[in-house]
């Protein structure tokens, strides 16, 4: 797994991290008949995201890591149509930097699984 030693070294956890914050703020002004619906999937996918980094790094084996990587990168994908579907219905501006983030970090985590050597 390389020479990280800890989850918390890794850019991609902390941009992770970042875009969990991000995802926080945002869907506190969603309607409070969203509460169990967009927004509380918003956060759950969002949330995915930085703990699977961190679970697969603390596994024996980078194929175990990619294995959570790849999880990792369903999330970004699921929060990315979340993102779209919040624009769509209003909850959102069409100029929220969320799905920029979202694209950047899942070019991060695309680059991180070709770098494991597998």
């Amino acid at each position: 797994m390389g020479k990280v030693r800890n989850f918390r070294d890794l850019i991609v956890w902390n941009k992770g991290m970042a875009l969990v914050e991000a995802t926080y703020l945002v869907t506190r002004t969603f309607p409070k008949e969203e509460l169990y619906g967009l927004t509380s999937q918003m956060r759950r996918s969002a949330v995915s995201i930085p703990s699977n980094i961190s679970e697969g790094h603390g596994r024996s084996t980078d194929r175990e890591f990619n294995q959570f990587l790849h999880i990792a990168r369903g999330s970004v994908s699921e929060l990315e149509t979340q993102i779209e579907l919040s624009i769509r219905l209003g909850y959102l501006e069409k100029t929220s930097q969320l799905p920029m983030t979202c694209n950047e970090l899942g070019k991060m985590l695309n680059a991180l699984i070709s770098s494991l050597k597998l």
